[in-house]
């Protein structure tokens, strides 16, 4: 986001609290000079914002009360990205009543008329040249995620009923901390009040989501970020792996789209694959999408599927 962006969004923000505030004031608490105060209130007002301004003694700058608000503040490059990834998202899971890519679907079909005139066509031509594919996958509530994130804010105890990998379900009273995106799936990281421990939850197998009244304390986080202790609890049981490919990064990094892997581009073209794995089968399909030539350094419990793999293939192929 530009300078210009945010300082007027920072601006919109504030006189959106319904307060008048003298031109001091403002330009104290956005950072800026008077003169780029008026500049960036003559800004607003261009994109149909209807800031009044009192000058002299006294003087403010608010907000009108009562008035329609224009469209949508966007940049072209932002009101692209916008359709974007709601149709990114609109394309992914199962559609159902109340689901988040349910709900993309819906936003996709109305944010043309939401955005200011000169946009408008582009974006009618960018909607009309644009397909994607369905991507079969769980898709989580929206009203849930919603619900989770206010529980966030407001550290609020959170109380459900989910769906464990072997199909049973169980009830669970959660300290909800943070969620998180990673590899196409929505998890909640919260404190678990019945185990007294951290645990992972994907939000697409929590239903019956409760938000008591009940108030927490925030508790030092497992790790600097969610995905960083997600990603520890995903590779806890599994072994380290690196393969080194006889093709560049970028076609690397596309064959292994949908796999947690780091990637370090090495001369002549070739990559070295970092992942960690619980059984050998996964990195084969990517591989030979590459058709490349490829060195694979492996515990040998994973190296014997590999060889086994390999002999079946050549009985195969011999026939």
């Amino acid at each position: 986001m530009s300078d210009v962006t945010g300082r007027m969004l920072s601006l919109l923000a504030t006189l959106q609290t319904g307060r008048s505030f003298s031109g001091e004031e403002l330009a104290a608490r956005l950072g800026v000079s008077p003169r780029t105060l008026r500049r960036d209130v003559d800004r607003l007002r261009g994109h149909g914002y209807p800031v009044e301004t009192r000058p002299g003694p006294g003087g403010h700058y608010r907000l009108a009360a009562g008035r329609t608000m224009p469209p949508l503040m966007l940049e072209d490059d932002e009101a692209v990205a916008m359709l974007l990834g709601l149709a990114a998202l609109a394309a992914r899971g199962s559609a159902d009543e109340g689901s988040l890519d349910e709900a993309a679907t819906r936003a996709y079909g109305k944010l043309e008329q939401f955005l200011p005139k000169r946009l408008r066509p582009r974006i009618g031509r960018l909607r009309t040249s644009l397909e994607t594919g369905a991507a079969a996958g769980p898709s989580p509530s929206a009203e849930d995620l919603g619900l989770l994130a206010d529980a966030i804010g407001d550290r609020r105890v959170v109380a459900f009923d989910y769906e464990r990998k072997d199909g049973a379900v169980a009830s669970r009273r959660v300290e909800p901390h943070r969620q998180a995106h990673h590899l196409e799936r929505w998890y909640l990281l919260g404190w678990d009040l019945d185990r007294g421990d951290w645990r992972v939850y994907r939000v697409d197998r929590i239903s019956g989501l409760r938000v008591s009244t009940s108030r927490f304390e925030p508790r030092p986080a497992p790790a600097d970020t969610a995905i960083e202790y997600l990603a520890s609890g995903m590779n806890r049981d599994r072994e380290p792996v690196v393969i080194t490919v006889d093709a560049p990064a970028r076609a690397v990094a596309d064959a292994f789209r949908h796999d947690n892997v780091e990637l370090e581009p090495l001369s002549e073209g070739r990559t070295r694959v970092r992942l960690r794995l619980e059984t050998w089968e996964w990195p084969l399909l990517g591989l030979a999408f590459l058709d490349a030539d490829f060195g694979i350094e492996a515990p040998e419990r994973l190296r014997e599927g590999f060889r086994g793999f390999a002999e079946r293939l050549g009985r195969a192929v011999d026939g």
